[in-house]
């Protein structure tokens, strides 16, 4: 097994060294810039968006993917009278919440900003 781990290690290491000695960097402007059917580009290619709004995003998939773990865990904890299972949901709902209201208070959940 080690023997198989060296040899592995030393061809991808073979491989490395082969890139950067074959690499060649062609730095164009050209091929740097965006790319809209030959015509000059409208705007700039990379645009600056809302950091509140991301935030705002990232939240939603955190909540979105905390929610599906929950269905599972609901429709087991009908079919069994497990407390260490009801008692770990409550757990896992608390720490949701306790998020939840952290994010109100940080104001991250605020669209717009009452000043």
């Amino acid at each position: 097994m080690l023997n198989l781990f060296i040899i592995m290690f030393l061809i991808s290491t073979v491989m490395f060294i082969m890139y950067l000695l074959l690499f060649y960097v062609n730095l164009n402007l050209e091929k740097q810039s965006a790319f809209e059917c030959g015509f000059e580009p409208l705007s700039e290619m990379r645009t600056p968006f809302s950091l509140r709004f991301f935030i705002l995003v990232i939240l939603f998939l955190i909540f979105d993917i905390e929610i599906s773990l929950l269905f599972p865990i609901i429709s087991i904890t009908m079919l069994t009278q497990s407390l260490i299972l009801k008692t770990s949901l409550l757990i896992f709902l608390m720490v949701l919440l306790v998020g939840l209201f952290h994010e109100w208070n940080e104001g991250a959940i605020d669209w717009v900003l009452m000043f």
